[in-house]
This record gives C-alpha cells, structure tokens and sequence, in this order.
C-alpha cells in the first residue's frame, strides 16, 4: 500500500482534500479515478481519486476530517489503498417504496454514482419530523427520471 507524506489543503469553504503524486495513482493501477480506502491518523475511509486543476486529489470531508482528527494545515502520512470492495449503501424501507412506486426510480437510483446514493439516504436519515422525511423523499423521487 502507498504511503506519502502531503499536508491538508483547503479547497474552499468548509472543503479540504490532499494532492496525491501521480506515482501513486498510477501504482494503483487502476486508471485516473481509482475508487481507495484512504488512511490518515490509523483512521480508514473510502473515497475516490478525483483530478482537479490538473492534480490527483481525494477529498477529505469535514466528516472524514472529524473521523481521523485533522484539520486543513495538518502535515501527515498518508496511505492509500485500492479498493475492491462493492460501494453499497442501506436504503430506507420508506425510500426504497417510494422508488419502486415511480417507474424506473428504482432502476435510476441504483445507477447513481455511491456518493449521490448516499446523499439521497443522509437527506432521509436526517430529518427530524416525518413531515421532513415524507417531503424529502417525494423530492429525492421527482429529482429522479
């Protein structure tokens, strides 16, 4: 597994990311956007290799930054894995009928990217009244052909 050192850039706003060498994506051996397990401070999370202003970059989310206790600035080893593992994502029950009740929600739902997939279920998730929950969904279905 590749290991470097890089510091926690920002990218703007509340988004930070590290630069990745271009060796290292190409050890990989998986193209230019390799789906990898990212580990920083012992901690692991999933991302994908992105390229952005002409550099390999994984994002590293406020999430992921509170996950591994880093902060844009933070210098530090970094490793990368490639990973082979299937992107899923738990679908609530109330989603998951609301999908099926539109044709073809399910189906384009399933061939969103992970990261839209899980989006779609944090939105759900993360209402606090069934009223939230209820409007999101009828909205995550309309945005969907």
């Amino acid at each position: 597994m590749p290991t470097f050192r890089t510091t926690i850039i920002s990218g703007g706003g509340n988004t930070a990311g590290i630069v990745i060498p271009p060796e290292i994506v190409e050890e990989l051996g998986k193209g230019k956007k390799p789906p990898v397990k990212v580990t920083l401070n012992g901690k692991t999370y999933r991302n994908t290799v992105a390229v952005m202003g002409g550099q390999f970059m994984v994002g590293v989310s406020a999430e992921n930054r509170a996950l591994t206790g880093v902060k844009v600035g933070d210098e530090l080893d970094v490793t990368l894995e490639l990973d082979t593992e299937p992107r899923t994502v738990d679908v609530p029950e109330d989603l998951a009928a609301a999908l099926a009740a539109k044709p073809g929600a399910t189906e384009a739902f399933e061939a969103s990217a992970p990261s839209k997939k899980k989006e779609f279920v944090r939105q759900v998730n993360e209402a606090k009244s069934q009223e939230t929950r209820d409007r999101r969904i009828a909205n995550i279905v309309d945005k969907l052909p």
